[in-house]
């Protein structure tokens, strides 16, 4: 948390204004970190940690939460993210690692990770949503940051991307579920052919309808 006196954030600041009032106050390299795939039952979980540099440079057009881009916007933003970031890192869970340590725990881990191997050590990190421990530095866990500070939105594209990417992968060696559509998550036809060919080695066995599948495919 940040020492008296208070710093003021305007609502109307935009998506930069967060990271702006850190650097006035002395934090110059200001990491964000998100997920992508936490309501997924199939797929990895990604997270991923940006540090973006401050001024003109650090503006990166059509940079915004990535569940409100087209894919073609999230594409576009992927690439200036990862050729303006200070540092960028990005890890993946499988599912079977999900199914063994349990979600959350499984999260923040590798959000925990993705902030650790990062290439230069954060001042301050911001993370959207749930505050993460064992860092080694100041941090803020903020309500749909990644739709309020500028490296958060960026972090949330890097995990969305590059979880999508691994989804179309998937679909192209289990083409019987449709992960290229769906993404891995719960849809009325995840779930029609979840029913009709059971679970694949990807996904999340300890999601119930995943479960449900199991046992339907076993009967």
């Amino acid at each position: 948390m940040l020492s008296p006196p208070r710093t003021v954030v305007r609502a109307d600041g935009g998506l930069y204004a967060m990271e702006r009032a850190l650097r006035r106050r002395g934090f110059t390299r200001v990491a964000g970190a998100d997920e992508a795939g936490r309501g997924a039952c199939a797929g990895p979980l990604v997270a991923a940690a940006v540090v973006l540099p401050s001024g003109r440079r650090g503006e990166i057009d059509e940079l915004s939460d990535s569940k409100l881009l087209t894919p073609a916007a999230r594409e576009r933003v992927y690439a200036q993210v990862l050729d303006r970031a200070v540092a960028h890192a990005v890890v993946v869970v499988p599912a079977a690692e999900v199914d063994t340590r349990g979600l959350h725990v499984c999260n923040l881990a590798a959000l925990r990770r993705a902030l650790a191997t990062l290439a230069v050590r954060p001042d301050y990190v911001l993370t959207d949503g749930f505050p993460v421990d064992g860092l080694d530095v100041p941090g803020l866990a903020v309500w749909k940051g990644d739709q309020v500070a500028a490296c958060v939105a960026a972090a949330s594209v890097l995990a969305k991307v590059t979880r999508d990417r691994i989804m179309v992968e998937l679909a192209g060696t289990y083409p019987q579920y449709g992960f290229d559509e769906h993404k891995g998550y719960v849809t009325p036809e995840h779930n029609a052919a979840l029913r009709r060919h059971g679970p694949s080695a990807v996904h999340r066995l300890s999601y119930a309808n995943v479960a449900g599948a199991r046992l339907d495919a076993t009967e």
